[in-house]
């Protein structure tokens, strides 16, 4: 993985690089007019938040995103260092269904962990490529209600999102910071829950009325062969799904996409975390380099 100049020697570079890097910053104008002033909901996961490059390129990637004014909330996950602190206390890990059981003991583990080390981790590094970014908890200023999840006897403290708190997110993105959210929230008895990060996104992103929401993961897009499908509208997705072009794990993050999409957000982006500034290259080239979900296609940026 290399840096976007990592190839230019010390000095400006040959004249096909100066060019190519001047198409770039052109391409790039009308995103950046498009979107300031606009609200970016991220979810953060996978290996770019385990790769010491990936994770600085990422911060350096949001910082940039947040100069030249557009609002970041960023929200993350955290499951292999829940699972390490737990190990290290004695605790046993269970899943039922991929879903991590979640008892008291297990909840203050993902209360340390995600709100603790991850969270505080994340705001560093951001910080230091000179955004300024805030550690957020669900339990921060009723930032996430939650709900006992459906399967709740089977796997205790889960939840799902009852009211999303978007006055104190707004004040935040008003001071210009970016709320950095580990998705648990609490209920009317007090009660803490662990909350599925892509739900807390999509939640966010929703009751933010953001222009995107963005997932950043290690799944590079909807693939047909060896492509990577650059849109993909409501109207096609179910055939994609007959067809066998979306299948497996892609079919509930196909889903998910479209509900987020009728509850108000603009596109869904899928995007490879393992490809150096995937983020930018997304957002701000016309070609992208992962899959866009939209309610219908259409010729906007």
């Amino acid at each position: 993985m290399k840096d976007l100049h990592s190839d230019l020697p010390a000095g400006r570079g040959t004249k096909e690089q100066q060019s190519t890097i001047g198409q770039v910053l052109i391409e790039a104008l009308p995103y950046i007019r498009k979107f300031e002033d606009k609200t970016f909901v991220i979810k953060y996961g996978g290996s770019a938040m385990k790769d010491e490059m990936l994770k600085d390129a990422f911060a350096r990637n949001v910082t940039l995103l947040r100069k030249v004014g557009i609002n970041v909330v960023l929200v993350h996950g955290g499951g292999e260092a829940i699972t390490r602190t737990a190990d290290k206390l004695g605790i046993e890990t269970q899943f039922v269904h991929g879903k991590r059981v979640t008892n008291k003991e297990m909840i203050t583990v993902v209360q340390m962990t995600l709100a603790g080390k991850v969270n505080q981790d994340i705001v560093r590094l951001i910080s230091e490529h000179g955004a300024k970014a805030v550690g957020v908890s669900g339990l921060d200023a009723n930032t996430i209600k939650a709900i006992p999840c459906p399967d709740a006897s089977h796997l205790g403290l889960v939840g799902e999102i009852a009211m999303i708190n978007t006055s104190y997110l707004d004040l935040l993105c008003h001071a210009k910071l970016i709320p950095v959210i580990a998705p648990i929230g609490f209920d009317d008895h007090g009660n803490v829950y662990n909350i599925n990060a892509d739900d807390a996104a999509s939640a966010i992103a929703i009751a933010l009325k953001a222009e995107k929401l963005i997932f950043v993961s290690d799944v590079a897009g909807v693939h047909h062969g060896k492509t990577i499908l650059k849109s993909v509208c409501k109207a096609e997705a179910a055939d994609l799904i007959e067809g066998g072009v979306i299948s497996g794990g892609m079919i509930p993050k196909a889903l998910s996409a479209y509900k987020t999409l009728d509850g108000g957000v603009h596109k869904i982006h899928l995007i490879d975390g393992r490809l150096i500034h995937s983020l930018l290259l997304e957002i701000f080239t016309d070609q992208g380099v992962g899959t866009q979900f939209v309610t219908e296609k259409d010729s906007e940026l």
